[in-house]
Order: C-alpha cells, then structure tokens, then sequence
C-alpha cells in the first residue's frame, strides 16, 4: 500500500480542494487518464482530475450524466469493488451505448473503472476512473490496486460528501456541518470536540475518565482503541469501521474512525482522529447497507458475509464460488473479526437485523 497517497485521501476529506490531485495519482495506478469523484445527496456535487475535468464538466452541463446508465449499474452492485465495462455489458452494447459512442469517445475516453457507496445517510458516492479509449479496456490487476485503496477512499469521500465537497472555517463549522453523531478526538481517545448530534447518544457513548469517549458496546469500544493505536503505529491497516450495537445487542450504528492527516489539521487544529457514528436502524437503509458501510470488507469477504445472510453453509459458499472450502472459512474469519461476531449465528443475526429495516 502507498502510505503517502493514503495519507492525501485522508486529508481531502475536509480539504476538498487536494482530491483532483490525489484522483491523479489514484487513476496512474490504474493507468487512467484521470479520476473523478460524484456525490449526491439533495443536490450533485462532484471533483476531478484536471485532465478529464473539461469533460465532466460538460458531461455534467450538457446532460450527459443523466443519460448514463453506468452510474445506476455501479449503484446496483452489493460488492464493495470498483467495476469494469465488462462486468455490466458486451462489446456490442458498449458499442451502441450512445454515451460511449456519442460523448466518451470522441473526446479520447471509453473505459473506466468504478465503484458506488449507498450509506444510510441519503449520500449516494461515486468514484471512477477514466482510461483512454486506445489503452483498452482497465485490467484486473488494476481493478486489485483500486480495490485496495477503496475503504480509504470511501471513509474520507463519505467526510467530503456530508460537506458537499466544500472546505469548512474550522472543527466546530465542519462538526455541525456534517449532521451526524461526531467525535473529533486526541491520540488518548480524549474527546475535544463533538458535534451537536452526539451528544444525543447517551446510549452509544458516554465520557469516561480525563475527558475519554467509550463506547457502550464492549466490543465496539475495544475496537476503537485497536483503531486509534494502530493509527498511532501507522501502516495501511490502521483505520477501521465496526458495528456499534445496543442494549439489546442490535446494530444501531457503524462506526468510522478517521484520521486526521496533512492539511486537514488546518480545519481540525492537532487533533487525531475523527469519529463518525453513522445510523443504520432506520426505515431507509437498504439491506446492503452492512456490505457498503462496512468498508473494510473486501469483495470476497462481502460475499462470504452476503451468504451467511442468506442462510448458506460455508461448503455452498465454497461451491457457488468454486473456491476451497479452506478459502470461505478463513475469509469468513476475517469477517468475523471485521464485524465483531465471535460466532457465525451472530453475523447473520447482524446482518438480518440490517436488511429487515429495508423498505419493502
């Protein structure tokens, strides 16, 4: 992992004006032309590369974006992955498609790689890069390298969306900007700021000893001081996002920890890390919520967690996926871990809590 440039993803998330540059250098790892990054909630906002910021900008003014149906097949998939042309269509289609034949073409492009993040906010993200038309299509080994980056870009995107991708004066303005529960903390997990939000929590986080959040939920708790000393050691495993449960042990919330790195101490003064509780218990999440909040799993790990859900064993995973049994148990493992369960019934009953609050 490339430690600087994920450093930069975090620093854009609230200095919104540092993503063309960093789009750059995550679209040259794909061998892109550029990158580019939408988000929409009441209203679209969206960053780019400088290269292909023309583009987008008359995809956008001229009604392009509107047209494209690569935006809803990306939105469609529970897979938290960055996807390809192919994955969607064929060479025909893609041929017919009069946004590629019509608008990406012409103007050099024709192939991407791209990604899509529904969060129980309302936020809908998008990220993407843009490779010309005569490199072909993005290759696999390419999609890995972008697959391995997408947790961080999709924990400081989420960030820059709530902002609406706008540089906010200083932590209280960025705090109350982003409507949702928010720690801003020190390396101690000491708070030094929170947002009007969370402290309407009482029963996720209190206040402990010299001013440190805890968190109600024992696990979850645990697993924010594993966050904050490994962001503390540094090293590209250092940030993570959990389940925060209730009283009764239902998931009321996921957990975001964010550091705060480079410029982003002009906003957040020399604070350490953000936390962010986003709520998942309400009539709007949609059942894939756990897979796209969850950042932290990988595509394979989603599927694994995707199964469980729908009540298959282990060897029918191991089966559908043609994969060793030893792959699904071990990935299932590291599912456990990510989402805090000690048990398999445990995950599944997570995961059933969160697709029964979907609208029908």
């Amino acid at each position: 992992m490339h430690d600087d440039l994920v450093d930069r993803i975090y620093e854009c998330s609230v200095v919104p004006e540092a993503w063309p540059a960093v789009l750059d250098d995550v679209a040259a790892l794909a061998g892109s032309t550029g990158g580019l990054l939408f988000s929409a909630r009441r209203a679209l906002n969206w960053t780019a590369s400088e290269r292909v910021a023309d583009v987008f900008a008359d995809y956008v003014n001229d009604g392009w974006f509107g047209k494209c149906s690569r935006r809803t097949c990306l939105m469609s998939h529970e897979d938290p992955a960055f996807f390809v042309e192919h994955d969607f269509w064929s060479d025909e289609q893609i041929d017919a498609d009069p946004v590629y034949r019509d608008f990406f073409r012409p103007r050099g492009l024709g192939w991407s790689a791209g990604t899509g993040l529904t969060v129980p906010t309302g936020d809908n993200i998008v990220f993407s890069v843009e490779r010309a038309f005569a490199a072909g299509p993005v290759d696999r080994a390419s999609v890995a390298r972008l697959n391995a980056l997408r947790p961080h870009l999709a924990r400081s995107a989420l960030v820059s969306a709530r902002l609406q991708l706008r540089r906010a004066a200083g932590a209280t303005e960025a705090l109350t900007a982003l409507q949702l529960p928010a720690f801003l903390l020190r390396e101690s997990g000491e708070v030094a700021e929170a947002s009007p939000l969370a402290r309407t929590l009482p029963e996720q986080a209190l206040w402990g000893a010299k001013g440190r959040l805890h968190l109600t939920d024992r696990i979850a708790d645990k697993a924010l001081a594993d966050a904050l000393a490994m962001l503390a050691g540094g090293g590209e495993d250092s940030v993570r996002s959990f389940p925060v449960r209730d009283a009764d042990g239902q998931p009321a919330s996921v957990a975001h920890v964010i550091p705060v790195r480079r410029s982003a101490h002009d906003v957040f003064g020399d604070n350490f890390a953000l936390l962010l509780l986003i709520p998942v218990a309400t009539e709007r999440t949609p059942s894939a919520t756990l897979m796209k909040s969850l950042f932290d799993l990988t595509p394979s790990e989603a599927r694994v967690a995707r199964g469980i859900a729908a009540g298959d064993t282990p060897e029918t995973i191991a089966a559908a996926g043609d994969v060793a049994i030893s792959t699904v148990r071990t990935q299932l493992r590291r599912v456990l871990e990510k989402t805090g369960c000690a048990r398999q019934a445990d995950l599944a009953a997570l995961l059933a809590r969160i697709g029964a609050t979907a609208p029908d």
